[in-house]
């Protein structure tokens, strides 16, 4: 098949990571695929020449952007709609909400057969603002007829949008997100190399984090609870990976509470980096707001590591709860302190959960998982014609 991606932007971040690696597992198996994409902006990194690299074709729009903009959007679906009708794919699927609902109606109007869509994460209950989530949820309405397959990262996603109006149950399908696995399970560097790089001591317990320095991730919630878990435990380190626009109001903040000694930040790192810094935690933890299913949570769970994230969207599903780590009521700082602590206190407890949690994840997080799962969604799209 001819397989054409649309995603807006390939910073480093979950979704782009599970389109990449969908395009490379597509390549792999023989099928001619092309990723259309916008620049890739902002602090968060790029992915483009990852992308670039492996051998299928990539093909920037460079007027296709995150923010939303009459004029800028228009153009993008008439350079999407012009390139598809040459292009002439058998499966057009989109990535993110902006180049979901721009690509599908391109892919629509240019008389492309088959239309897919990831949800990976929800457009329509991002914002504090009832007005932007309702415009999203009636542009995700409008979208769901044009649509074969909807696939989603996690059935909570499935769950949300069908609560929301949006689709038909029989449209629904989940393919997790998939990941290299083996760099997390043997990384590169050892464990050791990489804590003593980073200052941390063997002694010390690292509760790591990774996620982008930004709005809704949960770092504010790490930042109120940190004051009484460092003096209850002289040992406690926190090793936040990403980068993003809130660093520099998180540094002043952890200044202001004199524990610059407790906090490690290690700014943006290439994600072939990611695997051996997981490795050098003890514990992951993400109390992100909002997410599809957060991409960290198996790679804690692979790196052998127990995980906590408050009980949103997809999070429940990335692990076995009380068995490989703790699901959180949302937003429970009290409880996510206790959590730590009681971690913190039991290291037979962190090896038996990491243990148990690395066998989950492997069986279904694996990329090879997710794209097996992708080939028989578009097998369906393609007999329904």
């Amino acid at each position: 098949m001819h397989i054409v991606h649309i995603i807006t932007r390939l910073i480093v971040g979950g979704a782009q990571e599970n389109t990449i690696l969908s395009c490379e597992g597509q390549h792999d198996l023989g099928h001619r695929v092309t990723l259309i994409t916008g620049p890739a902006m902002g602090p968060e990194g790029s992915l483009m020449e990852r992308a670039s690299a492996y051998g299928y074709e990539v093909e920037v729009i460079d007027v296709m952007r995150r923010a939303i903009s009459a004029t800028k959007d228009w153009q993008t679906y008439s350079t999407l709609k012009c390139r598809l009708r040459e292009l002439k794919p058998d499966i057009v699927h989109t990535h993110s909400s902006k180049a979901g609902i721009i690509g599908r109606w391109a892919a629509h109007h240019a008389g492309c057969g088959g239309i897919v869509h990831t949800i990976h994460g929800l457009a329509f209950t991002a914002s504090t603002s009832k007005l932007v989530n309702a415009s999203y949820r009636y542009a995700e309405k409008l979208a769901a007829p044009i649509t074969d397959k909807i696939v989603c990262v996690a059935r909570a996603m499935a769950d949300q949008s069908l609560a929301g109006g949006v689709g038909r149950a029989d449209q629904y399908v989940t393919v997790y997100s998939g990941m290299d696995t083996r760099p997390f399970v043997d990384p590169p560097v050892s464990r050791d190399d990489v804590r003593r790089e980073l200052g941390l001591a063997p002694e010390h317990l690292a509760v790591g984090t990774i996620a982008r320095l930004f709005d809704l991730k949960g770092h504010d919630d790490l930042l109120d609870i940190a004051p009484a878990l460092c003096a209850r435990y002289p040992q406690l380190r926190f090793l936040w990976i990403g980068d993003g626009s809130l660093r520099g109001a998180f540094e002043k903040r952890i200044d202001a509470m004199q524990l610059k000694d407790r906090f490690i930040l290690t700014g943006l790192v290439s994600p072939a980096k990611i695997p051996q810094l997981t490795n050098a935690m003890d514990v992951l933890v993400h109390p992100s707001r909002r997410e599809g299913l957060a991409r960290a949570l198996p790679q804690g769970s692979l790196a052998g590591k127990p995980i906590l994230a408050y009980d949103i969207d997809g999070n429940r599903e990335a692990f076995i709860p009380n068995e490989t780590g703790y699901i959180l009521p949302p937003f429970d700082k009290t409880q996510l302190a206790e959590r730590i602590a009681s971690l913190a206190e039991n290291e037979s407890l962190r090896r038996a959960m990491g243990e148990k949690g690395r066998a989950f994840a492997l069986a279904r997080f694996d990329t090879k998982v997710m794209v097996a799962g992708l080939e028989r969604v578009y097998g369906e799209v393609k007999s329904d014609e």
